[in-house]
């Protein structure tokens, strides 16, 4: 039976009906708007983001030293653009629709790092923290070669302080091993959905894991508490950090720079659908908003998460954004996809980007693991199940003729559109442990 106050809400906002019944759902938000009236609501800039940028061009000589994976980028924290044809052939066989613009995947899956999109924002604000006390303390100028940083004496400094997070797994991951790395202390709160290998992998880092049974609320909240109490404890908030914020949207400037050298043409003509993944929202948010920098009106950001924990969808589509979370609309938060097992977004996302973000829809769980077979099957790529919810935002997008009016999209237009799955976390799967996501497919 479905309690009074949900009942209530869900006569002024029909579609939470669909979501209490954990149904795949798509919603266009009709208030969305351009990029120069929505840049207000963000309360950051493009020179944030071009700081932002900047701090990471210091730090690549020391990244390539301490993890020489990153060399071939010269230190750049960068993932490629790959064309994925036979999983495009397999999406119109699976679900009987021509699709008309071309279908790429960006692997954040394969950063370096922590192989996952985690490793743009968390990376980036450990860093940005770090240099932040080297410089108070004398020890770095922003002139310096920052390779400098690679020494048992920045160890030794960076040893006085500790960082804190509340994780679900990945972000956990980045920010556990750049930390350590440096030569931080680092506790990781994490939350019950968190795979058992992210834990191992954080601990063989020397990092300190403390877990919870409760969900990613939870571990957050513990976090935040415990840090509370050590003046020398530096807690990253991935609900409302503005320079998480700031790492991931890097990526956008970054891409154009990649369309470009292959030949990919984004204008009104040329439209670009991109597809992210949402947990708190705080690494979509911060990709989109850089894209929206990039490409301005011509690129369309649409958020995927699962039927079981739709907490953006929730917030934005009623207005409510942080005051509710899917408990209070008695959905479970229980996820095969542990990135995006979050139950209440982030405030500060939501209100950020809710004008620059076209659309939100759900994906249930069985879904990504045939979605992620279809995928190794078709192309031999292999992501984590969270990374493959963004796969069928193509079909939302061309199906839904309203939306496309809305946004002035002719259907000659959309055969030029090129439709961007952002995949999200899968580069450090065990072996085992992927074995296991491909036997759960059913495809």
């Amino acid at each position: 039976m479905i309690p009074k106050d949900v009942e209530k809400l869900i006569q002024k906002y029909p579609l939470v009906a669909n979501l209490v019944q954990l149904k795949e759902t798509a919603w266009f938000n009709p208030n969305i708007t351009s990029l120069t009236d929505g840049l207000s609501y963000v309360t950051l800039s493009e020179q944030d983001v071009k700081d932002a940028s900047n701090r990471l061009a210091r730090f690549a000589p020391y990244l390539c030293k301490a993890f020489p994976e990153t060399a071939v980028t010269k230190g750049i924290i960068e993932s490629e653009v790959v064309a994925i044809p036979n999983m495009r052939a397999a999406l119109e066989s699976r679900y009987q629709h021509k699709i008309t613009g071309s279908l790429f995947l960006k692997k954040d899956s394969h950063l370096p790092i922590s192989g996952s999109i985690k490793a743009r924002g968390g990376v980036y604000e450990v860093l940005t923290h770090a240099e932040k006390l080297a410089i108070e303390n004398g020890l770095l100028t922003e002139k310096d070669d920052y390779t400098k940083l690679f020494s048992d004496r920045f160890t030794q400094f960076f040893s006085r302080y500790s960082i804190a997070v509340g994780s679900t797994g990945n972000l956990g991951l980045s920010i556990g091993i750049i930390s350590a790395k440096l030569g931080f202390k680092v506790n990781v709160h994490m939350s019950s959905d968190a795979r058992e290998w992210k834990k191992q992998k954080l601990r063989s880092h020397g990092v300190n894991v403390i877990e919870y049974q409760q969900d990613y609320s939870v571990a957050v909240e513990k976090g935040r508490k415990a840090a509370e109490s050590d003046p020398n404890c530096f807690f990253i908030d991935d609900e409302n950090s503005k320079t998480l914020f700031l790492g991931y949207a890097v990526a956008g400037e970054r891409l154009k720079k990649q369309f470009t050298e292959m030949n990919i043409k984004v204008d009104k003509q040329h439209p670009l659908f991109v597809y992210l993944p949402c947990g708190v929202g705080g690494g979509p948010g911060g990709v989109a908003f850089g894209l929206k920098l990039a490409f301005g009106d011509d690129v369309h950001c649409i958020f995927a998460e699962p039927t079981h924990s739709p907490c953006m969808f929730l917030g934005v589509y009623t207005g409510l954004h942080d005051h509710i979370s899917v408990q209070d609309i008695g959905i479970d938060n229980i996820t095969a996809a542990d990135g995006l097992a979050v139950g209440r977004p982030s405030g500060f996302v939501g209100r950020a980007m809710e004008r620059l973000i076209d659309g939100y829809y759900t994906i249930n769980d069985q879904e990504m693991y045939d979605l992620l077979g279809l995928l190794n099957q078709q192309q031999h790529i292999q992501l984590e199940p969270s990374a493959l919810a963004g796969m069928l935002g193509l079909l939302h997008v061309e199906k839904n003729s309203t939306y496309l009016e809305r946004i002035k999209v002719s259907p000659e237009i959309l055969t030029n559109a090129t439709h961007l799955v952002w995949a999200t976390g899968g580069g450090m799967v065990p072996e085992e442990e992927m074995g296991k996501y491909l036997s759960l497919a059913k495809i």
